[in-house]
């Protein structure tokens, strides 16, 4: 796709997405993460709550405005499944929105042969995409198939729970769409931030993606139910779950 044909649309997505959700590249803002290593007194997470999500995709439309992802690659999606029970009738639609995990052991940075993917201070992992030279390694390491080899740019891309609004004080562009409110994102070393508040309150109730893989994901799910959950962490098979394709 030549530049002009993509500024188009790019400049089309921003008019159809409404003035909320102009990117903040328009505004002057870099989106590429630099080399900034935040603050080590936060250590950002996020909680989604299945119970608010409606899979209506605002969180996929607005993150790809924001952070200007070619067609048909996200940064963060919402994926549907059908769960049959085994030894019970009925199918269940399950609704689980996907992106990076900001593990605290994240095993895509030490497969980086020249650094590019780091993680800084308050625990977002980013890419430095004037380092990365597209090997792919990082993609292959990721237990959660959440990275990319951005098509455009030719390096590995990802969520990076929008690290350039983060900084200048606003939301992500998935949380700050999200018609349910499914989406909450903090600074979990703050004890009355939101997201402490809930995790202090849903201790028992929250589950993470892949628990056996180690990685210590920083992306909480409160309401997913077990059936769906245990055949993705390898304690036998007592669910079917397969991904419904549109």
């Amino acid at each position: 796709m030549d530049l002009g044909k993509r500024k188009f649309l790019q400049q089309l997505g921003v008019l159809t997405a409404g003035a909320s959700l102009v990117p903040l590249s328009q505004a002057g803002i870099k989106l590429s993460p630099e080399r900034r290593e935040g603050s080590e007194d936060k250590r950002y997470g996020m909680l989604i709550d299945l119970r608010r999500c409606v899979g209506c995709q605002s969180c996929t439309v607005s993150c790809t405005i924001e952070n200007q992802t070619p067609q048909g690659q996200f940064r963060t999606t919402v994926n549907q499944y059908q769960v049959a029970i085994k030894g019970q009738e009925g199918i269940t639609n399950v609704l689980l929105p996907r992106l990076c995990n900001h593990c605290d052991e994240p095993p895509c940075v030490p497969v980086c042969p020249v650094q590019a993917t780091f993680q800084r201070k308050d625990g977002i992992v980013v890419i430095d995409n004037e380092r990365c030279v597209g090997c792919a390694y990082c993609v292959q390491a990721c237990p959660y198939d959440a990275r990319f080899i951005n098509h455009s740019t030719q390096t590995a891309d990802k969520c990076t729970f929008c690290a350039h609004r983060l900084e200048v004080g606003l939301l992500p562009a998935c949380v700050e769409s999200c018609v349910g409110g499914a989406r909450i994102i903090g600074d979990m070393k703050d004890p009355h931030s939101t997201i402490s508040k809930m995790i202090r309150e849903h201790e028992h109730e929250l589950k993470v993606l892949k628990p056996e893989s180690g990685t210590l994901p920083q992306v909480f799910y409160l309401g997913l139910d077990d059936a769906f959950v245990q055949p993705l962490v390898g304690q036998g098979q007592p669910a079917l779950w397969q991904e419904v394709h549109s």
